[in-house]
């Protein structure tokens, strides 16, 4: 089904908080190895990043298939964390009800395995509002790559001139803006600085910021009354 308009979103750290929640998994990890994780890492190596690269800077050591268990393992350590209803960011809610009603398609694009992203969506309580959920694993090329922002937007029949996307991580931001979306960075420990330095169109602090509004307005030509 073709749409009007498009939305293209990230999951983790875009449409919720989980940030620390794999930090943490990643520090339970790499415990039992003597070794730990800092902020400045995460951010740098980690967010938005594919867990098999993950692991092959964390263990070169390890062949394939122990750096594919070693990546579960860390899934595990982080959905062992997601418990009852999850805190969506901010304006989440509304901005995707307005969403559905003005003729938008929404695709969720992230490099999440598909069991996290379930989970988390369920959690938020918007797994219904989505027309696509797209995994990195499960395609032919993830993020950085601009395949998986352009496929999403495929699958919706939207051009990107009437796409918007939102991400929080390097990584993301690439991909997103590489593929040709108009590309809001949700603020995160990535900073504002690297967001717009990675191809950030604008960065936002959540779905209420005016900015996001403003673009809305003037993407489709209509004036909203909040």
């Amino acid at each position: 089904m073709a749409h009007d308009f498009a939305l293209l979103m990230d999951l983790d750290g875009t449409l919720i908080d989980t940030d620390p929640l794999h930090l943490e998994a990643f520090r339970r990890l790499l415990a039992p190895h003597g070794r730990s994780m800092d902020e400045e890492y995460y951010t740098t190596n980690v967010m938005g990043s594919s867990n098999d690269a993950i692991m092959s800077a964390l263990f070169p050591e390890a062949d394939a298939a122990e750096r594919r268990a070693l990546g579960e393992r860390k899934e595990v350590l982080f959905r062992e964390q997601l418990t009852g209803p999850l805190d969506p960011k901010r304006g989440l809610g509304a901005f995707l009800a307005f969403a559905r009603e003005n003729g938008f398609g929404i695709a969720v694009v992230t490099n999440a395995p598909r069991d996290n992203a379930t989970m988390m969506l369920d959690g938020l309580g918007v797994s219904d509002l989505m027309d696509h959920v797209l995994i990195g694993d499960e395609l032919p090329r993830s993020k950085p790559d601009p395949y998986p922002y352009a496929e999403a937007a495929r699958r919706l029949g939207v051009d990107m001139s009437r796409a918007l996307a939102f991400e929080d991580s390097g990584p993301g931001i690439r991909s997103a803006s590489s593929a040709g979306a108009y590309t809001f960075a949700l603020e995160s420990a990535l900073g504002r600085e690297r967001a717009l330095a990675s191809g950030a169109s604008e960065v936002i602090a959540d779905f209420a910021a005016p900015a996001l509004w403003r673009k809305i307005e003037a993407l489709t030509g209509r004036e909203i009354v909040r």
